[in-house]
């Protein structure tokens, strides 16, 4: 079925950027005396919010959650705020997108540390709305994102006119029970972990975008 709306989970789906992003985590961890490995950081982390991933890891009472979250977006941004997380394949894919439906961005990161890479990559343009971390409750895997997004476009949509590009379980479970239909893209997780997707696709390319729009 045709989408009337597209909407694309940030970390390691838009931006190709979940390793740097273990890597920045392990090494905050570790300043706090919990050292965290990458096969922990992929097996329970990964695609959760980011204030979910720090009281996870650190504990739900952690008394300085904020802090490490400031730290976290300052590396990331450092070091992928010139946009050269997003490959080219996708940007193309992306606008291909943007001339037939409405997009928009629904993510567990902070806003101030999407906007930057959105922008730097040449396609601050093409996205409506984005739905943070900063605008929700409940991160992923909760539909609180995806059923907010929803009632952002302007067109009246039905959840089943959605279509989410994610990476992670917990995305694809946060968009399932939104609702939506779900593609889950390699790269992340290993394919058995996102069989809740309604499809699982190597890329997101130009390629597929004609198939989904065709």
């Amino acid at each position: 079925m045709r989408p009337r709306a597209v909407i694309f989970d940030f970390n390691g789906t838009l931006s190709h950027d979940e390793p740097i992003l273990c890597e920045i985590f392990m090494e905050l961890f570790a300043g706090h005396g919990k050292p965290l490995s990458a096969q922990e950081y992929f097996d329970e982390l990964a695609g959760l919010s980011d204030p979910e991933i720090v009281r996870t890891w650190l504990g739900r009472d952690h008394p300085d959650v904020d802090e490490v979250i400031e730290e976290r977006t300052r590396r990331y941004r450092a070091a992928v705020a010139d946009g050269s997380s997003v490959p080219r394949e996708l940007r193309d894919a992306v606008r291909y997108a943007a001339e037939r439906v409405p997009l928009a961005i629904v993510s567990g990161a902070a806003r101030d540390e999407i906007e930057p890479v959105v922008e730097a990559a040449g396609l601050a343009g093409a996205f409506a709305f984005m739905v943070t971390s900063n605008d929700i409750e409940l991160g992923k895997p909760d539909p609180e994102g995806y059923l907010k997004a929803l009632g952002l476009f302007d067109d009246d949509l039905d959840a089943s006119d959605v279509l989410v590009m994610e990476d992670t379980e917990a995305g694809v479970t946060s968009a399932k029970g939104a609702g939506m239909r779900c593609f889950a893209v390699l790269g992340t997780l290993a394919p058995e972990r996102l069989r809740g997707a309604d499809e699982i696709v190597e890329r997101i390319d130009v390629p597929l975008m004609r198939r989904v729009f065709a």
